[in-house]
Formats: C-alpha cells, structure tokens, sequence
C-alpha cells in the first residue's frame, strides 16, 4: 500500500528548488556585470597607455588648471603659492611644467637657429664651459717600448653672454571671463611667437651686451682652421664685390669643403629669403639647378645636397656683408637657457587689458669657430 507524501514536504522541495534557481541567476547576473567592469577597466587602461596624438588636448593637471584658473585669470596669488609652490622671484611666477613645455616646443619651430643649435638648461647665473684649442699629441710606439710625455692640450673657455628675454602679451577682461577661451594656449603661442623675434635677432646679431652673442658677431678671417685664432670664423669671399661672380656654384662648392668632414655630417646652409631667392636660380656648368626641393613632405629643400634654413635675420646680399652661413651649428653654437619662464600678471598699466609679462633668461655664444663658415661678398 503506498504512503501518501505530505503536501508540507513538496511545497519545501519546490522551494528549495526555486531558491536555487533563483540564486544561480543571480550569480549568472554577477558575473555580467563583473566582466562588464573588467571591460571598461580594460579599455580605460588601453586609453590611459595610448600616446596623446599631436595636437590633442590632454587633460590640464591640477597645478595648470589652478595657475590659469586662480592667478591667469582672477590674479588670486595664493592658489599659485599652494598649488605649485612657486615663490615670487626676478618679478614673476614661474609657470607650471607643461605649459613652459608647450612654449619650448613653439619656439623650437619658429626660432630658426634654436631649432639646429645646441641648447642648454641652466640653473644658475653664469654658465662656463672649456674647450679643447689643441688636441692631444698621440704616436707609435714597440709593444715593449717606453712611453713618451704627451704634449699638455690647450683650453678655452667659454662664457656664453646672456640677458633677460621678455615678451609682454595683454588680453582683455572680456576674454579672461569667457570660460571657453582657451587661456593656456593662446599665452604659450604669444610667448612663444614674441621670444622667438627677439632670439632670431640675437643668435645671428645680437652683440653680447645684455644679450647674446651672434655668430656674425664674431671676427671672421680667410685663413684656414690650423691658423686661424680660436673664436674667428673664417669667410670664403664671393669673387665679386657687390654679388656673386661668374661661377657662384664654385664658391658654393668651396664653402662647403672648407669645413671639416667631422663638421660636415649634420651641417646646413642659413640664409634669408632674399638670398634664398637668388641661390635657387643658380646652374652648374651642364644647366642644372643647385637646388633641390624636399622629396616628401615635411622634408627640407637641400643646395648642393645639404639642409638650408631660413633665417630673415641673416643679411641680404650686398658689399661687404655675410648673407650665407654653413655649418653644424650643433657643434659651433651654443644656446643657454635658465629651465623656467616667470609671469608676472599686471591688470593695472593699461586697464581694461590684462599684461602679462613673462621673462626668460638666455645667452648664446660661438662655442667652436671651427664648425662654422661663411661666404662674404667681397674680392
């Protein structure tokens, strides 16, 4: 005879049933949302290793957002002071990290001889360096035999001449409130645009009085690098006493071997526009042009085969003057800096307008006037 189950008994079996059901779910339900999160973790992670693309605007830093926010557009000094802990020195704040970066790299591209020069970080007030004038003296010798004394090698130093650039961008009232106006950008593009007319000037001409020294500033003379005393540049004459002579190609080819092949590796020709203008019309004896335009984009235009940057600062052609340069300016000119730009914010000089002045202190010198030559316009 069967025994009836009792009803108590089935209502727990489906209970417990249901309950296991219904707790298999959620675990099913957790591990979405767990590999979910692990998804979005993943692509943040992929986001955050991905290199910034040029031009994309990267997320202001706290110390950026509070200097352009607090001191740039409200003038509020102590959000600079606790934010970034500048101190108030030679007149200015310095500016944040990034933003003295973005004026760096501007000026790389619009200042003509920075970008080929050799630049310098300083931090103190003077910069010294000593060069070698005379190399050591070397020979042959038996594996068993003695050694003889070396000659001592001779230095010079150098002293690169330096001064306080300063641009002194203004902006209106209106602009600053505007929260969409883009406050870091346009400053660093000012600097920038401003520091790299005045250093243009003062690599090719400056005079060394509060300043740096140009390279045309310094004595040239047509005698050869084993004679020539330390800190003069040599000058290869045109043939012609107000421009170039029948053969201008020839004394184009002369420059170039007159530098050193060490020096040749790297060297470029620097000239302005007018004398650019010039130069690319000239032929070599079976009709073709001296000049090259770049392949590719991007690629610089080359004469006889090396690199020509325009500098404006340099002279046009005409008596007695050095309208073109050649050379590795990385070995042959030094470029010091001090590693950061001060802003001082002044709302009071030309209200309604903001100023903004900012300094730098740089300094420029021939640092080896062997690596450096010229072609002057004369007979």
């Amino acid at each position: 005879m069967d025994t009836p189950t009792p009803v108590d008994s089935l209502d727990a079996s489906f209970d417990i049933v249901a309950r296991q059901d219904a707790s298999d779910a959620a675990i099913e339900s957790l591990r979405g949302d767990v590999e979910e999160v692990k998804s979005r973790l993943d692509k943040v992670s992929r986001a955050a290793a991905r290199p910034v693309l040029d031009g994309a605007a990267p997320t202001p830093s706290i110390e950026v957002k509070s200097f352009v926010d607090g001191y740039l557009r409200l003038g509020r000094e102590n959000e600079v002071k606790s934010i970034s802990g500048a101190v108030l020195a030679d007149g200015g704040y310095a500016v944040p990290r990034e933003i003295d970066e973005r004026i760096s790299a501007q000026l790389k591209k619009m200042s003509p001889i920075r970008a080929i020069a050799q630049v310098v970080q300083v931090g103190t007030a003077g910069y010294r360096k000593l060069i070698t004038t005379s190399g050591v003296a070397s020979g042959w010798v038996s594996e068993t035999g003695t050694r003889p004394e070396t000659q001592t090698p001779k230095f010079a130093e150098i002293a690169p001449p330096r001064g306080d650039l300063y641009a002194n961008p203004a902006a209106s009232q209106a602009m600053l409130d505007d929260a969409a106006f883009k406050l870091d950008d346009w400053l660093a593009s000012e600097i920038a645009a401003e520091f790299a007319r005045a250093e243009g000037a003062a690599y090719v001409n400056g005079t060394g009085t509060n300043q740096p020294k140009g390279f045309l500033a310094a004595p040239t003379a047509l005698t050869g690098d084993a004679t020539r005393t330390f800190g003069t540049l040599q000058h290869i004459v045109s043939g012609n006493a107000t421009g170039f002579d029948t053969a201008p190609e020839l004394k184009l080819i002369d420059l170039v071997h007159s530098l050193r092949p060490g020096h040749r590796q790297g060297a470029v020709f620097v000239m302005n526009s007018a004398t650019l203008s010039i130069v690319r019309k000239l032929k070599a004896a079976d009709g073709s042009f001296l000049w090259q335009p770049g392949i590719m984009e991007g690629q610089p235009a080359r004469l006889l085969g090396y690199p020509v940057v325009e500098a404006e600062d340099m002279p046009d052609v005409a008596a007695n003057a050095l309208p073109i340069a050649f050379g590795n300016f990385r070995n042959g000119y030094l470029i010091t800096e001090r590693n950061a730009t001060s802003i001082l914010r002044d709302p009071y000089t030309n209200k309604p307008f903001v100023h903004f002045y900012a300094t730098k202190r740089v300094g420029g010198q021939v640092l080896d006037s062997d690596a450096i030559k010229l072609l002057k316009i004369s007979t």
